[in-house]
């Protein structure tokens, strides 16, 4: 067996389910569980419509790079959300079965091992980023919530992940900060992993989460340069079981990853893609994904106001990023037990990094039930806090 798989740490679910071994959720509530980003909106009817009519793409073996017609739908959706001066879909687009797979799989057609590879990750962060460093055979390096980039040493970093809008956080980067990352990639020669997976899920119509191709065009980077952007269908279109998503942006690290997963044999099914055109070509579902999610955030952010519990609107993202008065541990565990609520440790969602773990005393909300079972959770959870 590969010796790095045991490097990896125990999967932030399996430690909570670790966590509540023994534990016996009050009986006399209905469960409600928000531990988990898993979407629960229905998927849109013409994403179906399409995949049942594309059934016959079942009998064909797809190419890696995947439909003409897709690439192009997904290009000319990233030019409207974006202010892009161009994306060419025959080398600057890559279709991919999730961004969670291509993320992975990223770091291991980018990373040289041989060098002492070391990548950047931020923390509290996405488990991926590390376990791909770690089976790449490169070292991760943490940036805490809230460093700047300039307090770690980027001297032998060969990838650097990047979350915008941030999980658990919710935080999106700004277009000073993305100048920042790039000139750091160009003096240090790293390429950008830039992870967008929640960048249709925001509150304000009218201020979308600023993307990383946008901002590489803004300050003149107009060959997306060392960079590279991972989104997906699967938040933004209520769509996570058809595993399907897209690569974007330079396109000789697109070439590369592309001859890589020719060999990894991760082409998505002619059923799927066809769904899939169909979905990055509508908007209507998308606004009333994001109605929807607002509608929590409405409904549940002045419940916290009443109480000592911490929790700022997030910039994107579907997450409430609490701050507990006790151990987050003890936090989830004794909720679960007394108000049958399940929501996520923070610190299983980062790394002891620079003398701190910075998810400690903090807890991961989920808003993906339905908006009476997020009113009632938040409920409970005032209740419990008054205890505390």
């Amino acid at each position: 067996m590969n010796s790095r798989l045991a490097s990896l740490q125990i999967y932030p679910f399996e430690r909570l389910r670790t966590l509540l071994a023994g534990v016996t959720p009050n009986p006399a509530l209905r469960p409600v569980d928000l531990s988990i980003g898993e979407p629960k909106h229905p998927t849109p009817s013409l994403v179906k419509e399409a995949l049942a009519a594309s059934l016959d793409g079942l009998a064909v073996y797809p190419r890696t790079a995947g439909l003409p017609e897709l690439r192009q739908a997904i290009a000319s959706w990233a030019r409207r959300r974006y202010t892009l001066a161009a994306l060419d879909p025959d080398t600057q687009i890559l279709p991919v079965n999730g961004s969670r797979e291509a993320l992975f799989s990223f770091a291991q057609a980018t990373i040289d091992p041989g060098k002492s590879a070391r990548i950047v990750c931020p923390n509290p962060f996405y488990q991926i980023y590390e376990g791909a460093a770690l089976l790449a055979g490169a070292t991760p390096l943490f940036l805490n919530a809230g460093m700047r980039f300039a307090e770690i040493d980027w001297t032998g970093v060969q990838l650097a992940y990047a979350c915008s809008p941030g999980n658990p956080t919710g935080r999106v980067m700004t277009l000073a900060e993305w100048g920042e990352l790039f000139e750091l990639a160009d003096r240090h020669d790293f390429a950008i992993a830039s992870d967008e997976c929640y960048s249709e899920i925001y509150c304000d119509e009218a201020k979308p989460p600023l993307g990383a191709l946008d901002a590489a065009c803004r300050l003149g980077r107009r060959d997306y340069r060392r960079l590279v952007v991972f989104s997906s269908l699967s938040k933004r279109s209520n769509a996570p079981g058809m595993r399907s998503g897209f690569v974007a942006g330079d396109a000789a690290l697109l070439k590369t990853y592309l001859l890589y997963r020719t060999y990894h044999g991760s082409a998505m099914s002619h059923s799927v893609q066809h769904a899939s055109i169909a979905a990055w070509k509508d908007e209507a579902h998308v606004r009333e994904n994001r109605r929807l999610y607002a509608a929590k955030f409405t409904a549940v952010l002045p419940l916290l106001e009443r109480t000592s519990l911490k929790a700022e609107k997030p910039e994107g993202g579907f997450y409430l990023w609490l701050r507990t008065p006790i151990d987050d541990t003890a936090f989830v565990r004794d909720l679960h037990r007394q108000y049958n609520v399940l929501v996520l440790p923070g610190s299983f969602l980062a790394r002891e990094a620079h003398g701190t773990n910075p998810g400690r005393n903090h807890v991961r909300i989920a808003l993906v039930a339905p908006l009476d079972e997020c009113v009632e959770a938040l409920g409970r959870i005032m209740q419990f806090a008054k205890a505390l």
